[in-house]
């Protein structure tokens, strides 16, 4: 039984909505059904989905970028994690599949990868300056 504010009894089994949402979304990666790289669902879809408030879709979406499992691209949304066997079950034989969930080099590809797109929208905005800069100052389209 959940308690107020979304506390629970000590040692209840009982899942938190957010917690079923994080973990339906994890099984959904695990399955296949979303792959790495792929955009998971838009908070609006699954509220409708959970019958969850947006604060709740929130704080799954959370747990899911603090374990690893998520990357946020600002601007863009929420994507699958890029990154084998999150769970390690699957592979012994993979160094990697011994890694922790969100490990490090998850988090420093993620990184590295957020960090591209955003040199990429500098350029993009310096050649955007210049275009103007030389243009003659004309201000239509």
């Amino acid at each position: 039984m959940v308690g107020r504010r979304g506390r629970r009894p000590a040692g209840s089994g009982v899942q938190l909505t957010f917690e079923v949402i994080a973990e339906t979304l994890r099984e959904r990666i695990r399955s296949g059904g979303l792959r790495p790289g792929d955009a998971l669902p838009t908070q609006a879809v699954l509220m409708r989905e959970f019958g969850a408030s947006s604060l709740t879709v929130q704080k799954a979406m959370a747990l899911l970028k603090q374990d690893g499992w998520a990357v946020s691209r600002p601007g863009k949304g929420a994507f699958v994690a890029h990154h084998d066997h999150p769970d390690g079950a699957d592979d012994l034989d993979n160094p990697e599949a011994t890694a922790p969930v969100g490990g490090t080099t998850a988090r420093v590809e993620a990184l590295e990868r957020a960090l591209a797109e955003a040199a990429q929208q500098i350029a993009d905005l310096r050649g955007r300056v210049e275009a103007l800069e030389t243009g003659g100052g004309g201000r239509g389209r």
